[in-house]
């Protein structure tokens, strides 16, 4: 062959970059599989349905694409009208995203949960899907064997036609790369939606008020599963600090739905908000890279999930 041929779609000169967006029940490792991607601890991992309420994105910098992944809530039924407008966002989110990711772990027989959010997602045409199987590490060949011809048929059944199903393990980092090799080329052509060094477009305060949230859930899930709404007032900077010795001030209240709730947050003495704001302090810190003095108040907000004036003042 003489001569030169120039290939317009070879990778060095091809540059990908899109949405995509994990779903799955609650447990079905979609922020593990997130935090693996990205590199980085960002979606909110916690082994309660709903604790990602916001939109956190963690970005995949490659030289050849950025993958820009979005966190919808989970799909649930919905028993108030929180539960409504997450599913309304939910679906707005799948239709506007290049790609779905459906994730079901591999140690779990496919329920009814999974079958609840495949109709959904059959609904949705022309946004390409891949089926996920997390969680691999926690089975044998068998049961994993088994589990993707139960994913292909849950497909076929309903009219999917997934263009993939990857088994990954985010834990053992597994094929989580290949996933990322997967994903890229259902993205559209184009340039970097954002610059090189973002990992979440998030905006910091809603970061913090998720990572405030975690540590007041944390210990207490079973009393109190997600009646705890937090909001970060304000974050300054400390006045009149040196420069090489910043001090941000956050003030944040958390808000939960009934005065008995506030002994279960506060704890006997207060020990347990200290115990809290220690522990999100931490988190806060090493999220934005400088020294936090976090104040934190505990107030009621009677039934915030199904009061649509309070769901609006608390960001939904």
């Amino acid at each position: 062959m003489g001569g030169m041929s120039v290939r317009t779609d070879s990778p060095q000169n091809s540059h990908r970059a899109g949405f995509a967006c994990f779903v799955g029940r609650p447990n079905a490792g979609k922020s593990t599989l997130t935090n693996a991607l990205v590199g980085q601890k960002v979606a909110i991992t916690s082994n309660r349905p709903q604790t990602t309420r916001h939109t956190v994105r963690g970005i995949v910098h490659r030289p050849d694409a950025q993958l820009v992944l979005v966190d919808t809530p989970g799909l649930h039924k919905p028993r108030t009208l929180l539960g409504e407008r997450l599913n309304d966002v939910v679906r707005t989110t799948w239709s506007e995203v290049d790609v779905i990711g459906f994730c079901l772990p591999a140690d779990q027989k496919l329920g009814p949960g999974d079958r609840y959010i495949a109709k959904e997602l059959a609904e949705i045409k022309k946004t390409p899907k891949v089926a996920i199987v997390t969680k691999t590490d926690l089975v044998d060949s068998e049961r994993l064997a088994a589990q993707l011809i139960a994913v292909d048929q849950l497909g076929k059944e309903l009219g999917i036609e997934w263009a993939e199903i990857v088994p990954v393990s985010a834990v053992g980092d597994k094929q989580v790369s290949l996933l990322a090799d997967l994903l890229v080329p259902l993205l559209p052509e184009g340039p970097a939606l954002y610059p090189q060094g973002d990992l979440t477009d998030e905006p910091e305060q809603v970061m913090v008020g998720e990572l405030i949230r975690e540590a007041a859930l944390e210990g207490v899930r079973d009393e109190l599963p997600h009646s705890i709404a937090v909001v970060v007032e304000e974050m300054l900077p400390r006045e009149g600090r040196p420069e090489n010795k910043p001090l941000l001030d956050v003030h944040a209240n958390i808000y939960i739905e009934r005065p008995s709730q506030k002994g279960i947050i506060i704890g006997p003495k207060g020990a347990r908000l200290k115990d809290v704001g220690t522990k999100a302090r931490k988190h806060i810190e090493a999220l934005l890279g400088t020294p936090v003095f976090l104040d934190l108040h505990v107030k009621v907000a009677k039934d915030w999930q199904r009061d649509p004036k309070q769901l609006r003042k608390l960001g939904f």
